[in-house]
């Protein structure tokens, strides 16, 4: 059974990352969805642009979609953690998993030049989704205090293991797609 998959973002890159650079880093990606490159990455859908490699902004910028099997998630996520060091700085990509049964999933893989970088994307990302949650029944002080209990246990979560590089927060499950 194979599932649309939409994977949307934008990374910045280090000055002097080539097209091949990215195109190795995103190897496990490619080879799963079987492309040989950048020129091969396009959507499934003809109104996206896929993956594309902006050298003038230092950017690569995601809009893809596709149709994958269980394995996906995994392919991707080294894809990233291949894709970091080349990074300028953290940057999260949502990934939308849209099932036949309507139940659809979201998550994000992160992507950064250190641990450090990937863990504030992480906090900043947690305290946007939880503020637009809370502000429909709370106000602005109640939404701070979670923010300052979220920060906190980010604070200690960075002063214990390493983590990996591309860490998955799973989102909530929705019925619409939205693709953007």
């Amino acid at each position: 059974m194979h599932t649309e998959v939409h994977v949307h973002g934008t990374v910045l890159l280090k000055s002097g990352v080539s097209q091949t650079d990215i195109e190795l880093a995103l190897r496990h990606w490619f080879d799963y969805v079987d492309v040989d490159g950048l020129a091969d990455a396009r959507s499934a859908h003809q109104d996206e642009p896929g993956i594309v490699f902006d050298r003038r902004r230092r950017s690569l910028d995601i809009c893809w979609t596709g149709y994958v099997g269980r394995n996906f998630q995994h392919s991707l996520e080294g894809a990233f953690e291949s894709l970091s060091p080349y990074s300028e700085e953290a940057a999260a990509v949502e990934v939308s998993y849209y099932q036949e049964d309507g139940q659809d999933e979201h998550s994000w893989v992160f992507v950064g030049p250190t641990p450090e970088s990937i863990r504030d994307m992480q906090r900043r990302r947690m305290i946007d989704d939880l503020s637009a949650l809370l502000a429909r029944h709370f106000g602005d002080a109640e939404i701070g205090e979670v923010t300052a209990l979220v920060n906190q246990m980010f604070a200690r979560r960075a002063s214990d293991a390493p983590q990996d590089r591309t860490q998955v927060r799973s989102g909530g499950v929705s019925g619409k797609k939205h693709l953007h």
